[in-house]
């Protein structure tokens, strides 16, 4: 059988041995303490260390790590229920004890009390010697006082046995003997207690101690002379084994302060991510590698101060556990919402399947469109399953669209022809731009006619044919625009000579009349201006209208430069 201490200091390798002891423990009066502290930490290590294997071999053999739920552990619900029993048994001790101790002060302060009047004078003392010692005796056979008390019954007994002593004058040869053996007996209490110094368990060189004060406590009184020197000489003794434990656990309780700050902060750490829900899948998975961690840590940590120590490992697996209890509540949801997911894609698939075989080309290509977009807006499913879907949704779409590819493909073919042809004009209309020869308004004429009679081009060509043929128009009508104003400025010109001759009239009633003319211009100009700022060019049909009346503006604009350079020409000439 061990003793308390060696059970105290037992290293359990697994959970059953835990609950084994703990059932003994239960059958037991008083179980002890430290025991049970010790008992319950080991079987939480052991516990923690079987869940997490658990969970190692569910990842490595394909599973989800997301998805693992921590089982239920039979074993833990009985270690509760046994240590339920075992508290209640301490609980019953305790008060057991405390009864015992009070009714042992009781008795005590009796025997003071017949010591006491054992020692009124000489000769009663004298008389009562036999008693006295029998009085000792009972005295040594009872047990522990309450605490409080201890020290000052201790005091008052040993008082009275002194003031006896003292009293004691018949059978004087008994006295001495009695107070010499005593003075041998403490001495070699003390000289035990000083090889104490050496004794490399402090721990126990403590508990020795104690048993030697309890020792000395009953031992009787010595030659009063010799009781000063006796007792200081204990009392030194004592002194050094006192302040070796004293510092042994001041070490020990330095180190579990350390320890208690260091599980705090892993507390926290867990609290805060616990508290922080995850928003993902992916981060779920990088939290949890995280808290693993953090549990990693905690085990390479030492005791916290025995008054805390179970209460802030209650803490840390609380957090782990709210944490864990989260991320299954997440996945939990999360498997609901793809289920709704899946059906929702199950549908469109179906939609698609049975869309796959119609001829109707326009109207199933805007079905099928408005399908592929709204299975954008669907979340997300498994991937194993929502590729499946995927490939079977695809492949129906894939199916009309081929088919209907296949139907236009002659389509295609005349308008890949109308494009290069289309292209071949867009050509002959920038040649114009460079050309210096008359007629040039006629030929861009004619070929703008011919463009416009072309059929359709293929629909990802058309915005840029589009824009190229506008570019090079408007290139080509300002080459013509700046040509006529220039002539036109000639004339003018050549004109004004005229005027001047028939008197200044006319020429101010030509500059009157251009002057009119700018300021009709220019509001058109803004007309079109404010206008433009009020049209959508959303469509194709608006921006074909803004390219249009972007060349309207620019032939104002045109306009007015020949206007003001009339203007300019006539107050040049005056």
């Amino acid at each position: 059988m061990m003793d308390s201490q060696e059970e105290e200091k037992r290293i359990y390798a697994t959970k059953q041995e835990v609950l084994d002891r703990v059932k003994e423990l239960a059958q037991e009066e008083n179980p002890s303490k430290q025991e049970i502290d010790h008992l319950k930490v080991a079987f939480y290590h052991l516990l923690n260390t079987e869940r997490e294997a658990q969970q190692k071999a569910y990842i490595e053999a394909g599973g989800d790590p997301m998805q693992y739920v921590v089982p239920t552990d039979e074993d833990e619900q009985v270690f509760k229920a046994e240590m339920t029993i075992v508290r209640e048994k301490r609980q019953k001790a305790f008060l057991a004890q405390e009864e015992e101790k009070q009714n042992n002060l009781k008795r005590k302060l009796e025997i003071i009390e017949r010591i006491k009047t054992l020692a009124t004078s000489p000769e009663e003392a004298n008389n009562a010697y036999q008693e006295f010692k029998a009085l000792q005796n009972e005295w040594k056979e009872i047990k522990a006082v309450p605490a409080e008390n201890a020290t000052d019954l201790w005091k008052s007994y040993q008082l009275c046995v002194e003031q006896f002593y003292d009293l004691l004058k018949l059978n004087s040869e008994a006295r001495e003997y009695d107070f010499k053996k005593n003075y041998e007996m403490k001495t070699a209490l003390c000289e035990t207690a000083e090889r104490l110094a050496e004794e490399e368990d402090v721990i126990s060189a403590f508990h020795q101690l104690q048993e030697l004060h309890s020792q000395y406590r009953e031992i009787g009184p010595v030659a009063k002379e010799l009781r000063d020197e006796i007792w200081n000489r204990f009392k030194q003794a004592s002194t050094v084994v006192n302040r070796r434990h004293a510092a042994h656990f001041e070490a020990i309780r330095s180190q579990e302060e350390v320890n208690l700050t260091k599980k705090e902060e892993l507390c926290e750490k867990v609290e805060a991510i616990a508290n922080a829900a995850a928003k993902s899948s992916s981060e779920w998975e990088e939290k949890t590698k995280e808290v693993i961690a953090l549990q990693a840590e905690w085990k390479t940590i030492g005791f916290a101060p025995q008054k805390m120590n179970v209460k802030i490992f209650e803490r840390f697996r609380s957090a782990c556990d709210a944490f864990f209890n989260a991320k299954n509540l997440y996945f939990k949801e999360l498997k609901e919402k793809f289920s709704e997911n899946i059906a929702k894609k199950q549908a469109l698939v179906e939609q698609a399947q049975a869309l796959a075989d119609s001829t109707d080309w326009k109207a199933t290509s805007d079905k099928l469109i408005q399908l592929q977009k709204d299975w954008k807006t669907i979340g997300m499913v498994p991937k194993k399953l929502g590729d499946e879907l995927w490939n079977n949704f695809l492949g129906a779409c894939n199916k009309f669209f081929e088919a209907r590819n296949a139907a236009g493909a002659g389509q295609r073919n005349e308008e890949h022809e109308n494009l290069e042809k289309k292209k071949g004009i867009i050509e002959q209309l920038k040649a114009l731009i460079e050309s210096e020869e008359e007629g040039i308004q006629q030929k861009m004429q004619a070929l703008t006619g011919e463009y416009n009679g072309i059929g359709h081009v293929p629909f990802r060509e058309k915005d840029n044919l589009f824009r190229e043929y506008h570019d090079t128009l408007d290139t080509l009508y300002k080459k013509l625009n700046a040509s006529s104003a220039r002539r036109r400025l000639d004339k003018f010109k050549s004109n004004l000579k005229d005027a001047a001759q028939r008197g200044e009239n006319a020429v101010n009633d030509e500059r009157t009349r251009l002057q009119r003319r700018f300021e009709t211009l220019k509001q058109e100009l803004q007309t079109y201006e404010n206008n433009l700022t009020f049209l959508s060019a959303t469509s194709k049909k608006g921006n074909s209208l803004i390219d249009e009346m972007n060349r309207k503006m620019q032939k104002l604009r045109d306009d007015l430069d020949l206007v003001k350079a009339k203007i300019k020409a006539i107050n040049e000439a005056e």
